[in-house]
């Protein structure tokens, strides 16, 4: 059985869109490096929300 992680020990990045942080979640594990937003409505306004 895997051993369980806190929310605090996972990975964060900031979102490209609106600035706040956000975590690692397992629907991203194959594309991690690859996500900018931090949710839907983030990636289709893109860096105008700000």
């Amino acid at each position: 059985m895997p051993k369980m992680r806190r929310k605090a020990d996972l990975p964060s990045k900031l979102c490209a869109a609106c600035g706040l942080p956000f975590t690692w979640r397992k629907k991203w594990e194959r594309d991690w490096d690859n996500v900018r937003y931090c949710s839907d409505r983030c990636r289709g306004q893109g860096a105008r929300c700000a």
